[in-house]
C-alpha cells in the first residue's frame, strides 16, 4: 500500500483528493480558454501573493509573532516550494505568450522554451532528490537511522531510491522530443499551447517518474500533489485537451503551488491529510509527524520499487526514441517524431494552418 487510507478518515481523505482534482481541472478550464482568465491566475494572483510572501519574511525578521506563527513559513518555507512555483509561473506566461503571440512569443527561436522551462522544473526536483539522498547518508552515519529533517517541516528517508529517480529524472529530459513543433490552437480564442510531438510516452515516463518524486521528497503533499495534479492535466489531456498536456501541466501545477504555499496546513493539518506507508501506521497527519522525534520505523520498500519503475520506464522511451529516430532518419529534438501516431495526428489537428 502506498498511503496509509483507512479508518474513520478515510472519507475525509478521498474526499479532499476529490476537490483537489476536480478544482484543478476546473481552474485550468477557466485559465486556459479566455486572456481574461490567464490573466488572473498567472499575473495578478502572484503578485498579490508575492506582496504577501514578502510581508511573511519581513515579519519574520523583525520578529512578529504573526510572521513566525505563518504556516507557509513554518511548513512551506524551504527553498524547493519557491522555485517551484515561480518556475511554473513562467512556464504558463510563458505559455501564453505562445499561444497568444506577444512578444518574443511569436518568434521562432522562442519555440522550444517550453522545453526549457520543463527540463529547468525537472532539474529542480533532481537537485532535491540528490539533496535528500546526501542528507540521508549522513544522517545514517551521525544517528544510525536515514531520516533527516527537512526545512519544510517533515522527515524524509533518504536513499539509493532518490538516486536512482535523480537518474529517472535526467533521462526523462532527453525523452520530450520536437522541441521546435510548438503551435497554438485553431480555435477562435487560441485556447491553447500544442505541443503534438508529446505523445504519452512522455508523459507516463514523467507521470510516474515525478510521481515517485513527490512520494519521497514530499511525503505529506503527495497524495495531492503526487496523485491529483499529475491526473488532473492527463486527464484533460486524454479526453478533450489533446497536444495540450505540458500547458494543462504547468497551469495546474502554479494554481497548485500558490493554494499549497498559503494553505499547507490542508494537506498535513486537517482531517484530509494523508501520510504514505513509509511511517507505518504511527502518524495520523503530517503535522502530527512533523511534530514528533525521529521516527523509530521505516518502510522504504515502495520508494525502490517506484524508483525502479521510474528508472525502467524512462529508459524504455528514450530507448524507443532513438530506435524511431534511426529508423526516420531524424534528429529527434530538432524534428517531429511522432508523426504518423494517432496521439500526434489527433493533436496536430487542433493546429492553427
Amino acid at each position: 500500500m502506498l498511503f496509509n487510507i483507512y479508518g474513520e478518515l478515510s472519507g475525509c481523505q478521498l474526499l479532499g483528493w476529490l476537490m483537489v482534482f476536480v478544482g484543478l481541472i476546473v481552474t485550468n478550464e477557466l485559465a486556459r480558454r479566455s486572456k481574461s482568465g490567464g490573466i488572473f491566475f498567472f499575473f495578478i494572483l502572484p503578485m498579490i501573493l508575492t506582496v504577501y510572501f514578502i510581508a511573511i519574511g519581513v515579519g519574520v525578521r523583525n520578529g512578529s509573532s504573526w510572521a513566525l506563527e505563518n504556516q507557509t513559513y513554518l511548513f512551506m518555507n524551504g527553498w524547493f516550494h519557491y522555485a517551484k512555483l515561480y518556475a511554473a509561473l513562467a512556464g504558463a506566461i510563458g505559455f501564453m505568450m505562445i499561444k497568444y503571440r506577444w512578444g518574443i512569443g511569436k518568434k521562432e527561436w522562442f519555440k522550444p522554451f517550453p522545453f526549457v522551462i520543463v527540463a529547468i522544473n525537472i532539474l529542480i526536483a533532481v537537485g532535491s532528490d540528490i539533496e535528500s539522498a546526501i542528507n540521508g547518508y549522513i544522517a545514517l552515519n551521525d544517528t544510525g537511522s536515514r531520516y533527516w529533517y527537512s526545512n519544510e517541516g517533515v522527515w524524509l528517508y533518504g536513499g539509493w531510491w532518490n538516486w536512482v529517480n535523480a537518474l529517472a529524472g535526467l533521462l526523462n529530459i532527453f525523452c520530450m522530443t520536437g522541441w521546435f513543433g510548438i503551435y497554438r490552437s485553431k480555435d477562435k480564442n487560441h485556447s491553447d499551447m500544442l505541443w503534438p510531438d508529446m505523445t504519452w510516452a512522455f508523459i507516463i515516463s514523467y507521470d510516474i517518474w515525478n510521481f515517485n518524486y513527490t512520494y519521497m521528497n514530499l511525503p505529506t503533499h503527495s497524495w495531492y500533489c503526487g496523485l491529483a495534479l499529475l491526473l488532473a492535466p492527463t486527464f484533460a489531456a486524454m479526453f478533450w485537451n489533446k497536444g495540450a498536456w505540458i500547458q494543462n501541466r504547468a497551469n495546474t501545477l502554479a494554481i497548485w503551488c500558490m493554494f499549497a504555499q498559503v494553505f499547507p496546513l490542508f494537506m498535513v493539518g486537517s482531517s484530509f491529510s494523508v501520510v504514505p506507508s513509509l511511517y507505518g501506521d504511527w502518524y495520523s497527519s503530517g503535522l502530527e509527524l512533523a511534530m514528533s522525534s525521529r521516527p523509530d520505523f521505516a518502510d522504504p520498500t515502495m520508494q525502490g520499487v517506484l524508483s525502479l519503475l521510474a528508472l525502467t520506464a524512462n529508459v524504455l522511451c528514450l530507448g524507443y526514441i532513438i530506435k524511431r529516430s534511426k529508423k526516420m532518419h531524424r534528429n529527434p529534438y530538432i524534428h517531429e517524431i511522432w508523426t504518423g501516431t494517432r496521439d500526434y495526428e489527433e493533436a496536430y489537428s487542433r493546429v492553427e494552418k
